[in-house]
């Protein structure tokens, strides 16, 4: 079995895991800090 890990940070996800959708896709991070990353380079991104 796979252990899952942040998208933003690699840290390893647990039941609390945060889905977050970037680019039309959606990805799971271990916090909000880490969602809000990922939320603000895909706004950068689309600029």
């Amino acid at each position: 079995m796979s252990e899952k890990t942040c998208a933003a940070c690699d840290y390893a996800l647990d039941d609390t895991a945060i889905q977050v959708t970037i680019g039309g896709r959606v990805v799971e991070v271990c916090c909000e800090e880490c969602a809000e990353k990922l939320r603000e380079a895909d706004a950068k991104a689309r600029a």
